[in-house]
C-alpha cells in the first residue's frame, strides 16, 4: 500500500463510506474508503509542502474516491497560478463525480481573474461533464460579486446538455445570480433563455434560498 493511501485508510470510517456512497451514485461503493471531509482537508494542509504530495499528484488515475478528494484539495492549496491551472487541467479528465468536482477550488484563482475567465470559457466549452461543471462553478465563485459583468451570464446560459450534473450546476449558478444580481439575471428566466428543465431547477433552488425575498419568490412562481 502506498504511503498516502495508508494515511487515508488510517482515517477510515465505514459508516461514513456508506453514507457518502449514497450521495455519490456515479462511483462504485467499493471505491469509498470513508474519510470525512474535515479530515481530508487537514491531511491536504499537512501534505501541501511535502514531497509526497508532488509524487501523489503525478499518480493518475487514482483508485479510490477519497484519493481524488485529497487530490482536489491539494490542487486547491497550490499557491502558483500557472501550476494550479496546469494541475487542474491534468486532473479534470479523471474527475467522475460532483463531490470531487465541487470541492476543488484553487485559492490562487481569485488573484488572477482576467486569466481565469479565459480558462473558464474553455472548460465550459469542453463537452466533458465535470470539466463543464467545474468551469461554471468557478464562474459562480469568482464573478457574481465585485467582478460581475452582465455578459458573463451568457457563458452558462448558452449551454445545452443532457447531463444532470451540468444542468444542476447551471441552475445553481442562476439561482445564486438571482440572489446577487437580480436585475441582470431575471431577464434570462423571463425571456425563457434557459433550457426548460434548467429553468425549473433554477426556480426551485431560488425559492429555497433565504436570500430571495418573499416578493421575488412570488414573482418566480408566476414564471
Amino acid at each position: 500500500m502506498k504511503k498516502i493511501e495508508k494515511l487515508l485508510f488510517d482515517l477510515r470510517d465505514e459508516e461514513y463510506a456508506a453514507f457518502q456512497a449514497k450521495l455519490t451514485p456515479t462511483v462504485d461503493r467499493e471505491l469509498f474508503i470513508g474519510v470525512r471531509v474535515p479530515e481530508v482537508r487537514k491531511l491536504a494542509k499537512a501534505l501541501k509542502d511535502d514531497p509526497l504530495s508532488s509524487d501523489f499528484l503525478r499518480e493518475l488515475p487514482h483508485r479510490y474516491y477519497d484519493e481524488n478528494m485529497l487530490h482536489a484539495l491539494l490542487i486547491s492549496e497550490i499557491r502558483d497560478y500557472g501550476k494550479a491551472v496546469e494541475e487542474t487541467d491534468r486532473f479534470l479528465p479523471y474527475v467522475d463525480n460532483w463531490a470531487v468536482c465541487d470541492i476543488m477550488s484553487p485559492k490562487v484563482f481569485k488573484k488572477h481573474k482576467a486569466q481565469l475567465l479565459e480558462k473558464i470559457r474553455g472548460w465550459t466549452e469542453s463537452g466533458e461533464t465535470y470539466t463543464v461543471r467545474f468551469g461554471i462553478e468557478m464562474l459562480m465563485s469568482h464573478y457574481l460579486d465585485g467582478d460581475f459583468r452582465p455578459e458573463y451570464l451568457e457563458i452558462p446560459a448558452r449551454l445545452r446538455s443532457d447531463e444532470y450534473y451540468v444542468n444542476m450546476m447551471i441552475a445553481w449558478f442562476f439561482a445564486t445570480a438571482l440572489t446577487k444580481q437580480w436585475g441582470a439575471a431575471i431577464p434570462y428566466l423571463e425571456g425563457r433563455r434557459l433550457d426548460e428543465k434548467v429553468m425549473k431547477m433554477t426556480v426551485r433552488k431560488a425559492r429555497e434560498s433565504y436570500r430571495i425575498t418573499e416578493e421575488q419568490k412570488a414573482y418566480l412562481n408566476t414564471l
